[in-house]
């Protein structure tokens, strides 16, 4: 169930430690904020000088408040912060919300007192959100401990940034976006960003979490309750480009970075990933438009983000009044991942009984100046278009709202276009009335002129209207959902630590993965000519021969293919020798390419998110091809086999000009073993195997590496 936050957002009583009346200091604008409800719940006010403030009488503590107080905020100098937070517990404070800096991002000493307050929190029973952050708000509980208002809504924003908050404010303002609650997240010493999230999956009030995030703490166990939440999550992040902290001594290590990682994380966990606050701010009132006519209002009305379901279909009709904003919209729902295909012949023909003769009905669809003949031409397209079996969501682009923009003043349309005015605001009234029964299937506006009165029609009944194409695009990605692997319904949890691999080496690591049923070619490690000839004894050639020991040995020149016979052994063993001088060697098998395809299987541990498992094409090539996919680890067989049928040149396992598929259930049954043995032992900072060979018949690991944390 997770952590009892009651005491968070709906205290039975509230005191402000450091409230002032000078509005320089924080504890002046948090106060004022605190006052607004003073009916909900008693409201006191902590000045070690007395006297009043905001024209209250101030205690000059909050012993001297003189009954317990439920949550305590506190707006102090750093020096004073322990002492302020061991009167609160002493006072029964079930939460505190710390704004005062000075701690973990002040380096190490300040790390120390935070991990120090927060443990004394924890003993007695209390939470603590901060240090370091800026406030909280609830407006279903009309807690207000921040600087700023937030309007009222279905958003929870959970933040470490307070200017990106305001931000997201403003720009949510023109969507009739609001907020049910706002945190600052700070330096999440007790309450984090997991403990948020599980709490606002439950708050019936909020129907989506916008986080932005640089820390996330434990990232997999975010992921893992951003999954569970039973509701949209958008996340925004800073510095995924930046590669993870890592020794990077392999190919996975040098191909993997925290874009990547973070990546797949929000896949996996169908989390909505944003770059751009703007693009949160899009994605937010998309989904705010399944709570309109598509889907029932939620808890915070029509503007409700994400209390509709969203399709799991992404076929979409593209239309428009004129070409090129159907091309220029073809092209960016199809970047947002959204297809736009042709549609079929039954569906164009009913087209074709609404539209004229030089309309275009076959994806995207075109008026061709219909429009302005009839303008009720819009609403019957959309419904002929809602109501086909093929097209699961609609995107409408162009000049529609410029006709009554003209009517009211906005600068569009042509002189004396009243009654198409009108017939475009009653055109926007049946577009509102085919949504009502078109069985949840999404329709954005993108309009030159959003402001309209017919736009606004839309907007206020639900239906996302936006000025830039790529906002109304992504707006409906975001509302038709992403596919995702069949039993990708959470995030796979880590199996049980293992006992600490002991030999990192080749034929340690081969030992290892072949134990968890990774297949191999027979290999034996030798020291000398002497070992190499009984090794050889052992099967028959081809063989192949690696001098061990060495961090690439395909760069080095350590590895010899095709050596037909014993002889042919002996003498690339010791022209290697004489060349590396390697402390040992490998003989094995050599294995049959033939129809087969290199793979590769690696996982590296992020510190944040654990074990992150990649797959893609292999070899030697494989940093330069870079044809990779990314998930966290284990991953199970069924998703692995979805992430290598993602890749770029997935049509290879198929078979191409000629050459047979190969066996891709085998080869991601591979790959499930190898993340599992990964995810199992943390002390390996990197495991990789490359190649993987896939073949008609089956998969063989050809080469193994682990490199230790």
């Amino acid at each position: 169930m997770g952590r009892d936050l009651t005491a968070l957002f709906d205290p039975r009583s509230v005191a402000v430690v450091g409230a002032s009346d000078d509005p320089a200091k924080y504890g002046h604008a948090v106060a004022a904020q605190a006052l607004r409800a003073p009916d909900r719940r008693p409201v006191h006010l902590v000045n070690r000088r007395g006297g009043t403030v905001l024209g209250r009488t101030a205690a000059t503590s909050l012993t001297a408040v003189g009954e317990p107080v439920d949550l305590v905020v506190i707006s102090v100098p750093g020096a004073g912060f322990e002492a302020a937070v061991d009167e609160a517990l002493a006072c029964g404070a079930k939460a505190v919300v710390a704004i005062t800096a000075g701690f973990a991002e002040a380096g190490p000493a300040g790390l120390a007192r935070q991990r120090a307050v927060a443990a004394r929190v924890r003993a007695a029973g209390a939470v603590l959100v901060g240090p370091n952050c800026l406030g909280i708000a609830d407006n279903t509980t009309e807690l207000y401990l921040a600087s700023d208002r937030f309007a009222p809504g279905g958003v929870a924003l959970l933040s470490q940034s307070g200017n990106l908050a305001l931000e997201l404010q403003l720009r949510a303002e023109p969507h009739g976006l609001g907020f049910s609650r706002f945190v600052s997240l700070g330096n999440q010493a007790d309450v984090t960003l997991v403990d948020l999230v599980e709490d606002c999956s439950r708050h019936e009030a909020t129907s989506a979490i916008a986080v932005y995030a640089e820390d996330f703490g434990d990232g997999r166990a975010f992921a893992a309750a951003a999954a569970a939440a039973g509701k949209p999550v958008v996340l925004l992040t800073a510095g995924r480009g930046t590669a993870s902290a890592r020794s990077a001594q392999s190919h996975t290590g040098a191909l993997t970075t925290s874009a990547d990682v973070v990546a797949a994380a929000c896949r996996d966990a169908g989390v909505e990933l944003v770059r751009t606050p703007r693009e949160m701010t899009v994605v937010l009132a998309g989904l705010a438009g399944l709570a309109g006519p598509t889907g029932p209002a939620g808890p915070a009305g029509p503007a409700g983000p994400g209390a509709g379901v969203r399709t799991r279909g992404r076929r979409t009709a593209v239309f428009t009044d004129g070409g090129g904003h159907g091309a220029i919209a073809a092209d960016a729902a199809e970047d947002a991942g959204l297809e736009v295909p042709e549609l079929g012949g039954p569906t164009q023909d009913r087209l074709r009984t609404v539209l004229w003769e030089q309309s275009s009905v076959a994806n995207p669809v075109d008026l061709a100046g219909m429009g302005e003949q009839r303008p009720l031409s819009y609403a019957d397209t959309v419904g002929a278009l809602l109501d086909a079996d093929e097209v699961d969501a609609v995107l409408m682009t162009g000049y529609f709202g410029g006709y009554a923009a003209s009517e009211g003043g906005l600068g569009g349309g042509p002189a004396g276009g009243s009654v198409l005015a009108e017939g475009e605001t009653r055109a926007a009234k049946e577009i509102v009335a085919h949504l009502a029964s078109a069985a949840g299937k999404p329709l954005v506006v993108q309009s030159m002129y959003p402001g309209a009165p017919s736009c606004r029609v839309l907007a206020e009944a639900g239906v996302p209207v936006f000025a830039a194409t790529e906002d109304a695009a992504r707006a409906l990605a975001a509302m038709t959902g992403r596919p995702r692997p069949v039993d990708a319904t959470r995030v796979a949890p880590l199996p049980r630590p293992a006992p600490p691999l002991s030999d990192p080496g080749y034929h340690g690591v081969r030992a290892l993965l072949d134990a968890a049923g990774v297949p191999f070619p027979a290999a034996r490690e030798i020291t000398d000519a002497a070992g190499l000839l009984a090794a050889a004894a052992e099967f028959d050639g081809p063989y192949v021969l690696k001098a061990l020991h060495l961090l690439h040995k395909s760069d080095a020149g350590g590895v010899a293919l095709r050596l037909a016979d014993r002889d042919a052994l002996l003498a690339a063993y010791r022209e290697m020798h004489t060349r590396l001088g390697a402390p040992a060697y490998s003989v094995e098998a050599m294995a049959d390419l033939t129809d087969g395809i290199e793979l590769i299987v690696g996982v590296n541990q992020d510190p944040r998110f654990g074990p992150v498992a990649l797959v893609g094409l292999g070899g030697v090539l494989t940093e330069s091809l870079r044809d990779v996919a990314f998930a966290l680890a284990p991953v199970p067989a069924r998703r692995a086999e979805t992430l290598l049928r993602s890749l770029r040149s997935a049509a290879l396992l198929d078979g191409v000009r000629g050459r047979p598929a190969v066996d891709v259930g085998a080869a991601a049954a591979v790959v499930e073993r190898i993340t599992t043995v990964a995810a199992a032992h943390p002390e390996i900072a990197e495991l990789e195997v490359n190649p993987l060979l896939v073949r008609p018949d089956g998969a063989l690991a050809l080469d193994a590496r682990a490199v230790l944390r």
